[in-house]
């Protein structure tokens, strides 16, 4: 069984997101001691063990808050990674998945077919993320697709074509979960998709911890390789700081996580 990484990373204007998988992927090797494969739509001379050639699917916008304006927001090929990936064991990570310790190795020895996070938080504990853990009018519960571990297996590829099938769909889908964002979400998709293909029993296996995340209000600073702070203010309007060592984490904010990526410790 071959067992690796795979990453999406098509830049815009704002991020260069390849840079950011290329970073990305260096932690894994060192962490994980998996390759990695990046998907993306040009050649680059960035190293990685295979790089997929895919055009960008779709043409998003999205208001990010650190640059403080709507940017192009390339996300609808996640959909595809079953049929894209060149592992028989899949772990795919977001460009912007901050990989300092070797947690997820706990995810590639599970026997699970498929596992992602059910449940997100703020690294601060300021920011309430029970409107990001449900979506839609009737309240769905969602799984994240910042982190997914996949095995090929008939269930798996249900999972992904289903996905695909929604994504292809998704006005219709979002009328019927009555879902006031209009703009195309791989994590919506896949919560769908996993209630669809489980019997819309809204059950089903996950990463057995929730997924750390840091909102883009907040600036992320790296002091030393898998040593990062945080510095915010808190509900008192205090400045506060606090530091992340071996500790894996999802970087919301793209701009402070792409001036780490372009100048590392």
């Amino acid at each position: 069984m071959t067992t690796g990484a795979l990453i999406f990373a098509y830049n815009n204007e704002q991020t260069d997101y390849v840079a950011m998988a290329d970073w990305t992927a260096k932690n894994i090797r060192r962490h994980l001691g998996i390759p990695v494969a990046l998907v993306t739509d040009r050649p680059t001379e960035l190293k990685f063990e295979q790089v997929i050639i895919q055009p960008a699917d779709g043409d998003n916008g999205r208001w990010f808050g650190d640059y403080g304006t709507n940017v192009k927001w390339h996300n609808q090929t996640r959909a595809n990674a079953y049929k894209l990936t060149p592992w028989s064991q899949t772990l795919v990570l977001d460009a912007d998945y901050v990989v300092a310790s070797d947690q997820l190795k706990t995810v590639l020895a599970s026997p699970q077919e498929f596992l992602a996070h059910r449940w997100a938080y703020d690294i601060t504990g300021l920011n309430d993320f029970s409107g990001l853990n449900y979506f839609g009018a009737y309240h769905m519960p969602m799984w994240w697709a910042t982190v997914m571990m996949f095995r090929c297996s008939e269930h798996a590829q249900l999972i992904f074509e289903t996905m695909v099938m929604i994504r292809d769909n998704w006005t219709h889908y979002r009328n019927i979960y009555k879902n006031s964002n209009g703009t195309y979400r791989n994590d919506h998709a896949l919560s769908i998709a996993l209630g669809v293909v489980n019997g819309h029993i809204l059950k089903h296996a996950s990463i057995p911890w929730n997924l750390a995340s840091l909102t883009p209000d907040h600036q992320l600073t790296q002091l030393a390789p898998d040593h990062y702070r945080i510095d915010f203010v808190n509900s008192d309007q205090k400045p506060r700081w606090i530091e992340l060592h071996n500790q894996d984490f999802h970087a919301m904010g793209k701009k402070t996580l792409g001036e780490i990526v372009a100048n590392p410790c």
